[in-house]
């Protein structure tokens, strides 16, 4: 049976699988500046190469708000499109904000190659990463989400009739039918999300009376590799956006204290609207934890960003007034990126030092720096681990709490 919803041309599904060369395309707006402008464009350029995409070159324009017809000004589209039409290697152009349909449309009918905005881009990778029924549910609800506003702009076919009465009347209603289509095709996957939610809350309720600890942090930062460490299990950790999305689920005994560990899905800037509404199933392990280790690449520029993004999404989520752990991880990376072979043993102990006290003031919340990958500050991170766990333990179960003390 043919799939009614696979609506629009084959090639703007996804990426090909492959190697494919790409132009990304930034606006510098009000209340932005060139830095930061910049600092998106890198992690636009880590999306597409994790998607299977390689950059050759950026634009970027200032502009005080995106041009309703080519996003950029018309100048700046003739200079794509003609750097395009100069490289016939690239396949796609790559905006680092949300198109409309008509966007889409005007600027693949100018630049003659496909156009990919930052949530379809995202989108892809979630549809390349899902493996349960969960994950897959929920990317294929937030792509007929993205979908539906759109529809009209996509509808390529309506562009090429040129007037005569009775032409476009069927395309309109074409249009409508396809509308009630994805309509009915949402209404069928968030029934199917509730039914998978209510499984999930069983699962949840057989799992005894244990403190839940969550993993938490912006996309990429390590939170699998530190769930392989901590839980002796093997998840899938790669140095790739969104390598995990799936939650995991495991058991981790502490001395003679146990508790569930989990990871999740991880966190990223200018993250659509639509796909955290999909997902706020998976992240509902987060909501439901006892206490949230919230994981930080250390070695990343941005990473005060990235600490900045993970909280507004836990307040999003109600899920910021838990008590939480600080772990700043890859301290091996950061002292690669930040110490040269002239630094003495002494200046570096001092950076390190200053970095720390300098991270802790930052914040409320406690903090412990380690690097999961090789193993380094784990005993000190299980020693605060199962401090709060055990503290937990006496609030929520303090008969059981009695039992493994």
């Amino acid at each position: 049976m043919a799939n009614n919803w696979d609506l629009g041309e084959k090639e703007r599904k996804g990426l090909k699988k492959g190697i494919e060369h790409a132009v990304l395309v930034g606006l510098i707006q009000q209340n932005q500046t060139e830095e930061q402008v910049t600092e998106y464009l890198d992690e636009l350029e880590f999306l597409a190469k994790t998607a299977g995409a390689k950059t050759v070159k950026r634009f970027t324009q200032k502009l005080q708000h995106p041009d309703n017809k080519h996003f950029v000004g018309s100048g700046k589209a003739a200079e794509i499109a003609a750097y395009v039409e100069e490289n016939k290697k690239i396949s796609l152009v790559i905006f680092d904000d949300d198109l409309t349909g008509k966007q889409t449309g005007v600027l693949e009918e100018l630049l003659k190659v496909k156009i990919v905005d930052r949530s379809s881009l995202i989108l892809d990778i979630f549809a390349n990463r899902a493996q349960t029924a969960q994950s897959k549910t929920q990317v294929e609800l937030a792509q007929m989400q993205y979908l539906l506003p759109r529809l009209r702009g996509l509808w390529t076919h309506l562009e090429r009739q040129r007037g005569g009465i009775g032409m476009r009347g069927p395309g309109e209603k074409e249009i409508e039918t396809d509308r009630r289509i994805i309509r009915d095709k949402i209404s069928l996957l968030k029934k199917k999300l509730e039914k998978i939610d209510l499984q999930n809350i069983t699962r949840r309720k057989n799992r005894q009376e244990l403190i839940r600890v969550g993993l938490v942090g912006y996309t990429n930062v390590g939170k699998s590799t530190l769930m392989n460490q901590v839980s002796k299990s093997t998840v899938f950790a790669e140095d790739k956006l969104f390598a995990t999305l799936d939650t995991t689920v495991r058991k981790v005994v502490f001395g003679t204290t146990p508790f569930l560990l989990s990871d999740t899905v991880g966190f990223i800037r200018k993250l659509p609207h639509h796909l955290v509404e999909s997902f706020k199933s998976t992240l509902d392990e987060a909501k439901e934890s006892d206490v949230l280790l919230h994981v930080i690449d250390i070695a990343h520029p941005q990473y005060e960003d990235h600490i900045k993004t993970v909280h507004e999404t836990l307040l999003s989520l109600k899920a910021d007034d838990k008590p939480i752990l600080m772990v700043y991880n890859k301290m091996d990376k950061y002292r690669t990126l930040n110490f040269d072979k002239y630094l003495g043993e002494e200046e570096k102990a001092q950076i390190e030092k200053d970095l720390k006290q300098q991270v802790s003031n930052q914040h409320d919340h406690p903090a412990v720096f380690i690097s999961a990958k090789n193993k380094e500050g784990l005993n000190l991170l299980r020693e605060k681990v199962l401090a709060m766990v055990t503290e937990r333990y006496s609030e929520i179960y303090p008969y059981q709490a009695k039992q493994w003390s």
